[in-house]
């Protein structure tokens, strides 16, 4: 299953967002020396008592608002609100409880999800005895917290772990590909996901967000055994806030967690837009296997070079997904479906390859001879041993000198390298630089 997701929530200037960053530490502030990977700071992910969870920050809830931003923002909220599967619940000590901390609350207690109440701004010992007034919201026990200082962080959030589901024991067959199929409200996720099936499985409409919640599906295909993961969609058919596109990122880091190939589906109709790239760069920094679908295929006026510019246009916009395969369909009129069980077998594949020691080693030597390493201030990289960590995506140890030396150019170099040599089509390559001990 997906990581537990976290909402912090509150009326505006309380201090969730000097709460939320104190809870995502420094992985926030962690920028990817590649263009292109989009970040939204309203998520980040937390971690306690070797728990891990991701941690949503709403905008302030303001009510009886006729404000149109106030008004989008509690939308918002309330739709990180229905994805949670617990509720920090933020008041300020200093404003003591508001009407609208009482109306919050009552709303909160609607929802029938586990609630721990945060009284911010506790900033030293003896203002604790201030917070009993906070009882009243009848949410539960109020834990006074300190965003700004750090204080009360650990205690609330020890009560915060005891909601999560229970983690799962089983191991997942190995034999199985989850695949998920991601991107933002109306690209096609939903009939993509019927017709990869070859029946009616997921409601599809013309409306985005019909889809209710992710559905997962297990099917075999030519002796190969499969979960597909569609994510279309807002849960709450009919809310307005259904047309807001920020919060569908969630469901799509549930969903990619949870797999071993992403299906990132843009619009060829519509063309890209910025949070196509948002929603790829997650599922690249996850270090899935990707492969880029793009889907309406049939809709979009042709001649001899669209596809070529099509193509150029994704990787200009995804430069750090160079190595996804694109694949160009019509969910509708069926084109080239038939392609796609077959590229996600090989990018899985790749995504769980494993090189020879000895080969890999072989490799980088014959790398850094043709380019030789560079130096700073006089004294040259040198890479002495090479090995690979892990799969899944595939992760290499670099053992130097210094890695102080190690350029992201000359990093990148060997990645190439290592990419021609292998076929790695369709998954990220990690490479860890550590110093020779």
């Amino acid at each position: 299953m997906g990581l537990p997701v976290v909402a912090i929530v509150g009326r505006p200037n309380v201090g969730k967002s000097t709460i939320f960053n104190r809870l995502v530490g420094e992985r926030i502030a962690i920028v990817e020396d590649k263009p292109g990977v989009t970040r939204d700071r309203l998520y980040g992910k937390g971690e306690w008592l070797n728990r891990y969870f991701h941690v949503i920050d709403t905008g302030g809830i303001e009510f009886g608002e006729t404000d149109q931003i106030l008004t989008q923002m509690r939308y918002q909220a309330e739709l990180a609100i229905d994805e949670a599967d617990v509720i920090i619940m933020v008041t300020d000590l200093r404003s003591g409880v508001t009407d609208a901390d009482l109306e919050l609350a009552r709303m909160l207690n609607r929802t029938k999800k586990p609630i721990v109440l945060a009284v911010n701004k506790v900033d030293n010992p003896e203002m604790r005895n201030e917070i009993y007034d906070f009882y009243a919201l009848g949410v539960g026990e109020p834990f006074p917290v300190s965003g700004s200082h750090g204080l009360g962080l650990g205690d609330m959030l020890e009560e915060v772990v005891k909601h999560f589901p229970p983690e799962s024991e089983e191991d997942r067959p190995e034999d199985v590909i989850r695949v998920s199929i991601i991107g933002r409200p109306n690209v096609g996720k939903s009939s993509l996901t019927n017709a990869i099936l070859g029946e009616e499985r997921v409601i599809v409409s013309e409306v985005a967000g019909t889809t209710r919640d992710a559905i997962d599906t297990p099917f075999e295909r030519d002796g190969q055994q499969y979960v597909l993961v569609d994510t279309a969609g807002m849960r709450k058919k009919g809310k307005v806030y259904e047309s807001t596109e920020k919060y569908s990122v969630m469901r799509a880091l549930k969903a990619i967690e949870d797999s071993d190939v992403v299906l990132v589906v843009l619009n060829g109709e519509e063309g890209i837009i910025e949070q196509d790239k948002k929603i790829a760069g997650y599922a690249h920094e996850a270090g899935r296997a990707i492969i880029i679908i793009v889907n309406k295929w049939d809709a979009v006026e042709k001649d001899d070079k669209t596809m070529q510019r099509f193509t150029e246009l994704i990787r200009e916009e995804f430069k750090y997904l160079d190595y996804a395969p694109i694949l160009y369909v019509s969910a509708k009129t069926k084109q080239r479906i038939q392609t796609i069980l077959p590229k996600v077998n090989e990018v899985a594949e790749a995504h769980a390859m494993r090189v020879p020691t000895a080969t890999l080693n072989d490799l980088v030597t014959d790398a850094t001879i043709m380019a030789p390493p560079p130096t700073d201030k006089g004294k040259r990289l040198k890479i002495n041993y090479a090995t690979q960590a892990a799969v899944k995506p595939p992760t290499f140890i670099l053992f130097v000198n210094d890695p102080e030396l190690m350029h992201f150019s000359y990093e990148r170099y060997i990645e190439n390298k290592i990419r021609e040599a292998f076929v790695f089509e369709g998954t990220p390559i990690r490479i860890l630089t550590r110093k020779k001990t």
